[in-house]
C-alpha cells in the first residue's frame, strides 16, 4: 500500500475521533494516542488545522466586521464635515469677493474717516471683531481641512484593512477545504430557515472570542466546560432541544478535555443509542442547522452530524467515522466544538 494511501486513511481516522462523547454514558471510541491507536498520531492532526484555521478564520470576520461598522462612522463623519467646509468656505469666499470689489479696509484709512472721538472708539473695536471673526473663521477653515484629510486616510485605511481580513478569510477557508477534502470533499448539510436566533456569547471590544479556561461545573458529567461551552449548551436548550448531553471527557488531546465540546444525543430516553431514523434524525439535523445558523452568536468552531462536518471557514463536507459504528459516524449525536 502507498505512502499516499496510508497518509489518507490516517487523516481520515483523525477526523473520525475528534470529537467524542462525555463520561460514562458518551460515546466509545478510540482517538489518536490512546493505547492500540499509535498509528494515527503519526500524522499531522486534522484537528489541529480545523482550529487554527476556524480560529484565524473568525478573528478577521470579526476584525472585518468591526471595519466596516467603523467606516460607515467614518463617513457619516466626514460628511458632516464637509458640509460645514462648503458652509465656511462660503463665508470666507464672500469676504474675499467683497474686499476684492471694494478694495480693503485698512485700519489708518477707517480710523481717519471718524469725526469724533466716540466715533474713534466704535470704529476700532469694529475692526477688532472684524479681525478677531476673520482670523476665527480662517483658523476654523484650516482646521475642517485637516479634519477632512485625516477622515479621508481613515477611510482608506479602513478599506485596506477591510481587503486584508477578506484575504485572510479566504487563505483560511483554502486551508480549511485543503484539510477537509480527504474526508470526501464539500456536502449539502443541513438546513433550516425556521430556527431560533441564540443570544450572543461575550466578545471582546474588537469582536474576537475572549480566551476561556474549564472553568465552570459541567452539568452533565463531574468534569468542567467554559463559559462559552455552558451558554451555547444551554442556549440549546433554552431554544428547545434538551434531550441528553454529554460534555467533559478527562482524556484525549482535542475539545472535550478542554471543556470546549459536548455530544448532544437524539434519542429521546438518555444515551446514545443506534443510528437515527424518523423523529430522532429530524432532531438531530435541526439541532446541527441550529448550531450553524447560531455560529457567529456561540462562537461554534465546528459540528458533526450524520457523517457531514461544519466549519466557520469551510462549510459543510463529507465525513466518516473510523469505527463505522453510529458512534464514531454522528448518526446518534450532534458534537459540537467551540472556540
Amino acid at each position: 500500500m502507498s505512502s499516499r494511501h496510508h497518509y489518507r486513511r490516517g487523516l481520515v481516522a483523525l477526523l473520525a475521533v475528534i470529537a467524542f462523547g462525555g463520561i460514562g454514558a458518551a460515546p466509545a471510541a478510540a482517538e489518536p494516542g490512546d493505547p492500540g491507536n499509535e498509528g494515527a498520531d503519526a500524522n499531522p492532526t486534522l484537528a489541529s488545522v480545523l482550529e487554527s484555521t476556524t480560529q484565524a478564520f473568525t478573528d478577521a470576520k470579526a476584525k472585518f466586521e468591526a471595519s466596516v461598522k467603523h467606516q460607515a462612522e467614518l463617513t457619516v463623519q466626514l460628511q458632516a464635515t464637509e458640509a460645514q467646509l462648503a458652509t465656511l468656505q462660503d463665508q470666507v469666499s464672500a469676504i474675499a469677493i467683497a474686499a476684492y470689489q471694494t478694495g480693503p479696509l485698512t485700519t489708518f484709512a477707517a480710523l481717519m474717516d471718524a469725526d469724533s472721538p466716540d466715533s474713534f472708539a466704535e470704529r476700532a473695536s469694529t475692526i477688532n471683531e472684524l479681525a478677531h471673526h476673520n482670523d476665527n473663521l480662517l483658523r476654523q477653515l484650516r482646521h475642517l481641512r485637516e479634519a477632512q484629510a485625516s477622515q479621508k486616510k481613515a477611510l482608506d485605511d479602513e478599506v485596506a484593512s477591510q481587503q486584508q481580513q477578506v484575504a485572510t478569510m479566504e487563505q483560511q477557508k483554502k486551508a480549511a477545504e485543503k484539510a477537509l477534502a480527504l474526508a470526501g470533499g464539500p456536502s449539502k448539510g443541513f438546513v433550516s430557515a425556521n430556527l431560533p436566533v441564540a443570544d450572543p456569547t461575550p466578545r471582546n471590544a474588537n469582536g474576537s472570542l475572549p480566551k476561556e479556561s474549564c472553568s465552570v461545573k459541567d452539568p452533565t458529567t463531574t468534569g468542567c466546560i467554559t463559559p462559552r461551552m455552558m451558554h451555547a449548551m444551554q442556549e440549546a436548550q433554552k431554544d428547545g432541544f434538551t434531550r441528553f448531553v454529554a460534555c467533559f471527557r478527562p482524556s484525549g488531546p482535542y475539545e472535550h478535555p478542554k471543556g470546549r465540546a459536548c455530544d448532544f444525543s437524539v434519542q429521546k430516553t438518555k444515551g446514545f443509542g443506534g443510528v437515527a431514523t424518523g423523529d430522532d434524525f429530524v432532531y438531530g439535523s435541526t439541532l446541527a442547522a441550529y448550531f450553524v445558523k447560531n455560529a457567529d452568536q456561540l462562537g461554534v468552531m465546528y459540528v458533526i452530524w450524520f457523517k457531514q462536518i461544519w466549519t466557520p471557514a469551510a462549510g459543510w463536507h463529507h465525513y466518516s467515522g473510523v469505527a463505522g459504528d453510529p458512534s464514531s459516524d454522528h448518526t446518534n449525536h450532534v458534537h459540537l466544538s467551540i472556540l
